[in-house]
C-alpha cells in the first residue's frame, strides 16, 4: 500500500498495519527503515500482529510519531526497537556514528547522545550542546521514550510501556512552553513520572516561547526537580541535525558526572 493516499495519512490505518506486519513476516527483510513521522502511528497500533512481530524480531528505526509504534512494539513483545534516523532525513556524521554503535558494532559500555566535539578556544563557551543537570545523581534502567506528544498520548492504553524503574527519554519540536507543561502535567498527573529511575531530556527544536511565557527551562524544572531522581537535559535527543540512536528496552545507566546515558548491553546480537 505503498502508493495510497488518505488525507494526511499514508492509507486506511488497516492497511499500513498490514504493511508493518507484512515487513516483520517477510524473511528477506533484515530491518525496517521508517521514512518519516509526521502523523497516525498510533492509529494502526491495535491492528498489529504482535506474535508475529515477537516471532520475527528484527531492527525498526525512527522517530517523532514512530515513537507511539516503537514502544508499543517493545511492551507487546519485549523486542528492542531503535529510537533514531529516518531514511527520509539528512544523515550528518555524528548521526551515522552513532547508528553504526548501536546497531552495526554493537557492545556494551558505550555513551550515547553526548555533545559532538566542540573546538575550545579561550573564552568559548558551548551553548548548542551543552549538557545540564537539573538533579544530579546515578540510575540504571531499561530505556524507554522518544517524542513526549506521543508518549502522553500511549498514557492509559494497552500500548504504553511499563515506567517502573526505567530510564526515560523525551525529546520534542514546534510545541511551545506551555503545551510542554501541559505534557509534563499529564505524565505527572497519571503517576507515570514518579515511576521512573531517571530522565534524559534530549532538544525541543523550534519550543521557544513569547510573550508573557514561562521558559522552557522553567517547565522542565517545575516538574522534574521534584522528582529527586536524576535528570539531565541537553542529550543529542530529537529533531537535530546531529542526533543520536537510542535503544528502546535496552539496559542503560545515567550518570549526570558522566555524559547522558551509558549503554549496559548490546542492543543487537
Amino acid at each position: 500500500h505503498l502508493f495510497e493516499r488518505r488525507g494526511y495519512l499514508a492509507g486506511m490505518d488497516k492497511q499500513r498495519a498490514a504493511d508493518v506486519n507484512a515487513m516483520f513476516e517477510d524473511k528477506s527483510v533484515d530491518g525496517i527503515f521508517c521514512l518519516r513521522g509526521g502523523y497516525g502511528s498510533p492509529r494502526i497500533l491495535p491492528y498489529l500482529i504482535y506474535d508475529t512481530i515477537r516471532n520475527n524480531p528484527k531492527a525498526i528505526i525512527g522517530y517523532s510519531d514512530v515513537t507511539a509504534l516503537l514502544n508499543a512494539i517493545y511492551a507487546k513483545t519485549g523486542l528492542i526497537t531503535f529510537h533514531g534516523p529516518i531514511a527520509g532525513q539528512r544523515f550528518s556524521d555524528y548521526t551515522v556514528a552513532s547508528f553504526k554503535k548501536v546497531l552495526f558494532e554493537p557492545q556494551a559500555n558505550i555513551k550515547l547522545a553526548e555533545a559532538p566535539p566542540f573546538e575550545e578556544k579561550e573564552g568559548w563557551v558551548e551553548r548548542d550542546n551543552r549538557l545540564t543537570t537539573i538533579v544530579p545523581g546515578k540510575a540504571q534502567g531499561r530505556l524507554i521514550g522518544g517524542s513526549l506528544t506521543l508518549m502522553a498520548v500511549l498514557v492509559g492504553t494497552p500500548y504504553e510501556p511499563d515506567y517502573r524503574g526505567k530510564i526515560l527519554f523525551l525529546e520534542d519540536v514546534s510545541e511551545a512552553p506551555y503545551k510542554v507543561d501541559r505534557m509534563l502535567t499529564h505524565l505527572t498527573l497519571a503517576g507515570r513520572l514518579q515511576q521512573v529511575a531517571g530522565v534524559v531530556f534530549g532538544k525541543c527544536t523550534k519550543c521557544g516561547s513569547s510573550g508573557n511565557s514561562l521558559s522552557m527551562e522553567q517547565v522542565l524544572y517545575d516538574h522534574l526537580e521534584p522528582l529527586g531522581i536524576p535528570v539531565v537535559r541537553g542529550a543529542m535527543i530529537g529533531h537535530i541535525d546531529d542526533m543520536a540512536t537510542i535503544p528502546i528496552g535496552a539496559k542503560a545507566e545515567i550518570n549526570t558526572a558522566d555524559g547522558p546515558i551509558n549503554l549496559l548491553e548490546k542492543a543487537v546480537g
